[in-house]
């Protein structure tokens, strides 16, 4: 079902024509792994925007947190979904997995919505999320302790519920979470 705080509902035919989904939640939510599913599902390309931002600064995620700090790395964030956007609007369909801080940035959010893409929000209650981030031996530039991973959640989590569509993603495999996006978009395969 559609989420109930999308600020209108959107007609199908409209979902059908879009050429791009993107995936936005919280660290742990699966949106790397969902993402992917969904694009194989819709025979579409997969981008991670922090993958791209990786190859256009030429340095990790972590890298770019721990040498320029975090301004710097939201600078590259937007640079790279700037040029995203531009490549979407010559018709490439994509999934695009964001980082759990992109769709946060109002500048980012505005320019996602206004691409008339798809936005789905995947969630999972905050212990799950935990958990998958600790046991994945990840090293994530924001997570730093328990207390600091919550409220920082908490603080995103009203961002997060201006995405079009809200998933969970617990207790479900990847191919379901994609299988249910489809669905509930109504985003066909053309």
């Amino acid at each position: 079902m559609a989420h109930p705080a999308s600020k209108q509902p959107l007609e199908s035919d409209s979902l059908r024509l879009r050429t791009a989904v993107f995936l936005v939640g919280f660290m742990g939510a699966g949106k790397t792994s969902v993402g992917r599913a969904l694009a194989r599902q819709l025979h579409w390309r997969f981008i991670d925007l922090d993958e791209r931002v990786e190859a256009r600064e030429r340095r990790t995620v972590a890298e770019i947190f721990r040498d320029r700090g975090e301004t710097a790395f939201r600078q590259a964030e937007s640079a790279a979904l700037l040029e995203l956007l531009d490549e979407l609007r010559s018709g490439t369909r994509a999934v695009i997995a964001l980082g759990g801080g992109a769709y946060v940035q109002p500048q980012n959010a505005d320019l996602i919505h206004a691409s008339n893409s798809a936005v789905v929000f995947l969630d999972a209650p905050i212990e799950e999320l935990r958990r998958r981030c600790t046991a994945k031996g990840d090293v994530r530039p924001l997570f730093q302790d328990e207390d600091q991973f919550r409220k920082l959640y908490e603080a995103r989590r009203a961002h997060y519920l201006h995405a079009d569509f809200l998933v969970s993603t617990m207790d479900k495999s990847v191919y379901d979470v994609a299988r249910e996006i489809i669905s509930l978009s109504g985003i066909e395969n053309r």
